[in-house]
């Protein structure tokens, strides 16, 4: 029962003169404005091992780009491999004197390649002069100093020579890892399991510098100032000058077992036997694993490569981190491309499934179950590029996509219900929603559910809004909003199906919404839904029964109640509630944030009045607070629609650049990691303190957890970025809170 403070209130809404924002009413006055430069977009490009039984140990490239490895089986070179299309390292037969010779160890002295035989220190480079003959048997190791002097060993006995002499021989009591040449001291550091020494080259003496435990792996770092030493456990920095550690051991790593360490470009890489990693400025660490950048987690060596990149050597093949400098803007006419290329099934924006390991080559088109919504977030987003750039390529791509989204509405026979998919006749489905078609050549997926509405009524909104010089396209777009909405409403506010029965999603009635007890999330998401629905509705078309229906809603049967309350307060079902509550209240929905997100553009941006402007603003900065930790650069950008000034737009332009490049469904694992501080399970389902960036991720669209650490399909699909990063990269194009691509500045 309404107070009459409630029925006057509801009076004066109905009172105030209707308004409607439209673009830059707010957004653009006084709103940030990412300057769309340049950054730097990491992708792998990755080379696999075919031998069996081959080992790998060392990668290095030299002054010309070339990229060599040392192995089991003696040395071996990239053949082929982009970004996406993996290629293969096999025996490098280059030089093929050089291949038959004993080849014991691959380096580098000054950007060209060196190699330890059986018999003495040689390269190609300077026109074959440099081959230093020594006597050591068994010889492994050999590092060069100054002007064409080196330092080799077997592991314990050591030699100095230059020019085939042998100027020092010497022994270490511990067995030598690794040797580096420090030019600033004229010093080489040597490396065993318990200790680090070096070996002066004027003196010619070996002393012992520091001790410790479990050492793997070194190098030099800042200038030379500090040795950096790897170890099963962490990782510790030496002083250079007084030999003493700095700090503690630092365990809090994405994992901690190092196996390499390496100084690139003044940043530190370090190898684990669970990926690779970069320490940043800020403390935190760029963790590179899984198949989406290496062959295998087991990295082996780490090295500066060719054009701004990072070697990284696993033992199942090598992973070439790429570094190109590129905008937002290129970022998007990448996507573009992708999505057009690989994921456009009869128009709709799908999936490429079915791939195995994740080979582009092998993978088919899937259907889905939310077809209209995952095309419905492309369209918007195709819709908003031509908004801002009047493209020829956006308008024949919107074309398409509502060719196919008219169809399902037509496919059925159900007079203004919208299919959830349609497909040829003939393959063998396996779920149930499967319906033949008036055209035995075709079936279409009946249980349509209201996320599906919501997605429709948002797409169909935006191409009758800012299509205003394509009245065709404009015109079909508020015909399909009208038949979804007159359904809807003949219906009792139900989807209904080909069996004359409410799908189990698609309801909106009254009795079935707030059935729900206050604070299950399913009563709050439903009423803000509908409304955002009816107004678009009534926005387009004028037909009075949609504010009527709506205002009903909102005062009659507690809708504005229930969409304005507050977020902070959803919660699981008391005990006594009934089971289904308890069901949809398990845990926070991160389906039903893609839907209220989604709706917002209708509950706001089509508000019926001022007075309802103001108060749906007030409901979606209260959701966005609550969804501020996840970083959801959609969810960002959908707020900055309300003209507000603060909407994370940094964490938004955060999202979409480090969002990776490849997309496949690469199994992905974070849960074992040193450097995250783990929440004990919680209604939101959130896991860590801090979100981590979707580059290390499992690919996600946006009714996915950002809290969710581990995920992947091993590569058996590939997601469309139409959805999952154009929409949000073009909605803040249109909205002006992400500016054109500056080419200038860098």
């Amino acid at each position: 029962m309404k107070t009459v403070a409630q029925w006057v209130w509801a009076l004066g809404i109905l009172i105030v003169a209707f308004s409607c924002s439209k673009k830059n009413e707010e957004a653009g006055t006084g709103q940030p404005v990412h300057q769309d430069v340049s950054y730097l977009q990491d992708f792998s490009k990755k080379f696999e091992l075919q031998q069996e039984g081959v080992g790998l140990k060392k990668v290095y490239s030299d002054r010309n780009g070339v990229i060599q490895i040392y192995s089991s089986a003696g040395l071996l070179k990239t053949y082929a491999g982009e970004f996406l299309y993996p290629g293969l390292l096999v025996p490098d037969k280059t030089y093929r004197p050089i291949a038959d010779k004993k080849i014991l160890n691959l380096g580098l002295y000054h950007d060209q390649f060196v190699y330890l035989d059986d018999k003495a220190v040689l390269s190609n480079a300077w026109a074959g002069n440099l081959y230093s003959r020594y006597t050591m048997l068994g010889a492994s190791l050999f590092e060069g100093g100054e002007t064409f002097s080196f330092l080799i060993s077997d592991g314990h006995a050591l030699q100095y020579l230059k020019d085939s002499k042998v100027l020092w021989e010497g022994k270490s009591g511990e067995k030598i890892n690794d040797i580096i040449f420090d030019a600033s001291k004229n010093v080489f550091w040597l490396l065993s399991g318990q200790s680090l020494s070096f070996f002066s080259v004027k003196s010619l003496t070996m002393t012992p510098a520091f001790s410790g435990n479990n050492f793997a792996c070194f190098t030099l770092s800042n200038g030379g100032k500090e040795i950096v030493i790897g170890t099963n456990d962490g990782y510790l920095i030496v002083d250079a000058d007084s030999k003493q550690q700095k700090g503690e051991v630092v365990k809090k790593l994405p994992w901690t077992e190092i196996t390499t360490v390496q100084e690139i470009n003044g940043k530190l890489w370090f190898g684990s036997t669970r990926g690779a990693f970069a320490a940043n400025a800020d403390g935190k660490f760029d963790y590179y694993a899984s198949k989406r950048w290496l062959p295998s987690d087991n990295v082996v060596d780490i090295e500066k490569g060719p054009d701004n990149s990072v070697l990284v050597l696993t033992d199942k093949g090598l992973g070439q981190i790429c570094f190109k400098a590129m905008t937002l803007h290129d970022k998007a006419m990448y996507f573009e491309k992708q999505v057009r290329a690989r994921h456009i099934r009869h128009g709709f924006n799908a999936t490429l499934g079915y791939m195995q390991d994740g080979s582009l080559a092998t993978g088919s088109l899937e259907d889905s179950d939310n077809d209209g919504l995952w095309t419905s977030m492309y369209l918007g987003g195709e819709v908003f590029r031509y908004a801002v750039t009047k493209s020829e390529e956006a308008l024949q791509n919107i074309e398409e996509c509502m060719a196919a989204m008219e169809r399902l509405y037509t496919i059925n026979g159900v007079k203004g219900f919208p299919s959830r998919s349609f497909e040829r006749t003939g393959y063998k489905y396996e779920d149930k929603p499967w319906r033949r078609a008036k055209d035995p050549e075709w079936d279409w997926k009946s249980t349509t559910s209201s996320d599906e509405a919501i997605g429709h009524i948002f797409a169909f909104g935006v191409m009758a809004e800012l299509l205003d010089d394509q009245k065709d396209l404009q015109t079909r777009a508020i015909t399909l909003i009208d038949s979804l909405m007159q359904h809807t409403i003949d219906n009792d506010f139900y989807l209904v199906d080909w069996n004359g029965e409410p799908t189990l999603w698609g309801k909106w009635n009254p009795k079935y919404v707030n059935a729900r007890p206050v604070g299950v999330g399913d009563r709050k998401i439903n009423s803000s839904n509908i409304i955002a629905m009816l107004q678009t509705a009534y926005h387009f078309t004028k037909k009075e029964v949609y504010k009527e229906k709506a205002f009903e809603l909102m005062t009659k049967h507690g809708y504005y109640e229930n969409l304005m309350f507050p977020m902070s307060q959803v919660r699981q079902a008391d005990a006594n509630a009934d089971d289904w509550s308890k069901m949809l209240s398990e845990s926070w929905n991160h389906s039903d944030d893609e839907m209220y997100f989604v709706g917002y553009w209708g509950l706001y941006r089509y508000a019926f009045n001022d007075t309802l402007k103001v108060k749906f603003k007030e409901a979606i900065l209260d959701h966005w607070q609550i969804e501020r930790p996840e970083k959801e650069g959609a969810w960002n950008i959908f707020t900055a629609l309300t003209g507000t000034k603060e909407f994370d737009l940094n964490e938004a332009v955060w999202y979409l650049q480090e969002y990776p490049m490849d997309l496949v469904h690469w199994k992905v694992e974070n849960s074992h990691r040193k450097d995250i501080e783990l929440m004990e399970p919680n209604f939101r389902r959130q896991t860590i303190k801090e979100v981590l960036p979707a580059s290390e991720l499992p690919i996600s669209r946006h009714n996915a957890n950002r809290f969710d650490l581990d995920g992947g399909d091993n590569g058996a699909s590939e997601y469309s970025a139409g959805d999952i990063w154009l929409l949000p990269y073009w909605m803040g194009r249109y909205l002006n809170v992400i500016s054109a691509p500056d080419e200038k500045k860098k």
